[in-house]
């Protein structure tokens, strides 16, 4: 098989599934003839033949897609104008101590933000696939340690953790943004869209209770358990 045939043929695998696909998986479309560094570099190819584009091949954790440019978000929203509710600012701001800070207890976050977290925050953000219990701390209670997973990487277009964007000031706002954005369903091709649609509708709706607390920055994980002293967070 020449090189044309088989861009021809990683390109219709990608576009036709709805999850991202490894290298290993690519392997198999050619009964492992090709080795990876092969299909690495046909995958490097692609993403030059469809620079110009509306869509782009591009790495994530869980593998390789094809998604929509973000500049173009805005006119594929006016298919679907009907969004989901966003993720309160309490539910954005424990999502990303656990991003930036992980593997943290519960403790360790109510440290951090100040107040006690609702525990059905951490179900909102277990319950889209966010975050999980990947151990336990060797203390009183054994309390939870609590981590991001593959599905929040690949929802936000990220391959790993090293490219979560920077902590630049207090507020974090840009964080909180691309979280948020994170939150809604992501315009990658029609079929993917809409063979997801559902889930994603349910995850953020299930994902809309509001948190009252005053914002407070990440700035680094305490070592205290649960305080029940402490401001409660509705």
């Amino acid at each position: 098989m020449n090189t044309a045939d088989a861009k021809r043929v990683l390109e219709t695998a990608l576009i036709c599934t709805q999850q991202p696909l490894t290298v290993r998986e690519l392997r198999v479309l050619f009964s492992d003839e090709l080795g990876a560094d092969t299909i690495k570099d046909l995958l490097g190819e692609l993403q030059n033949d469809w620079t110009q584009r509306g869509v782009e091949l591009v790495c994530v954790a869980s593998g390789w897609r094809f998604q929509s440019r973000p500049e173009l978000r805005e006119y594929l929203d006016r298919l679907h104008p009907e969004k989901p509710p966003k993720y309160s600012r309490a539910a954005l701001e424990t999502l990303a101590i656990i991003a930036y800070r992980q593997p943290v207890t519960r403790g360790d976050m109510e440290d951090i933000r100040g107040v006690t977290i609702n525990t059905q925050i951490l179900k909102q953000l277990e319950d889209r696939g966010w975050v999980e219990v990947i151990g336990h701390r060797e203390a009183v209670g054994r309390p939870g340690l609590y981590a991001t997973t593959r599905q929040f990487l690949d929802d936000l277009g990220l391959a790993s953790l090293d490219q979560l964007p920077e902590l630049q000031g207090p507020s974090q706002q840009g964080v909180f943004e691309a979280l948020n954005e994170a939150a809604e369903p992501q315009p990658e091709l029609a079929m993917e869209l809409a063979a997801n649609d559902d889930g994603l509708e349910a995850g953020a709706a299930a994902a809309g209770a509001e948190g009252d607390a005053a914002p407070a920055a990440p700035s680094g994980p305490g070592e205290g358990d649960h305080d029940p002293a402490q401001a409660t967070e509705t």
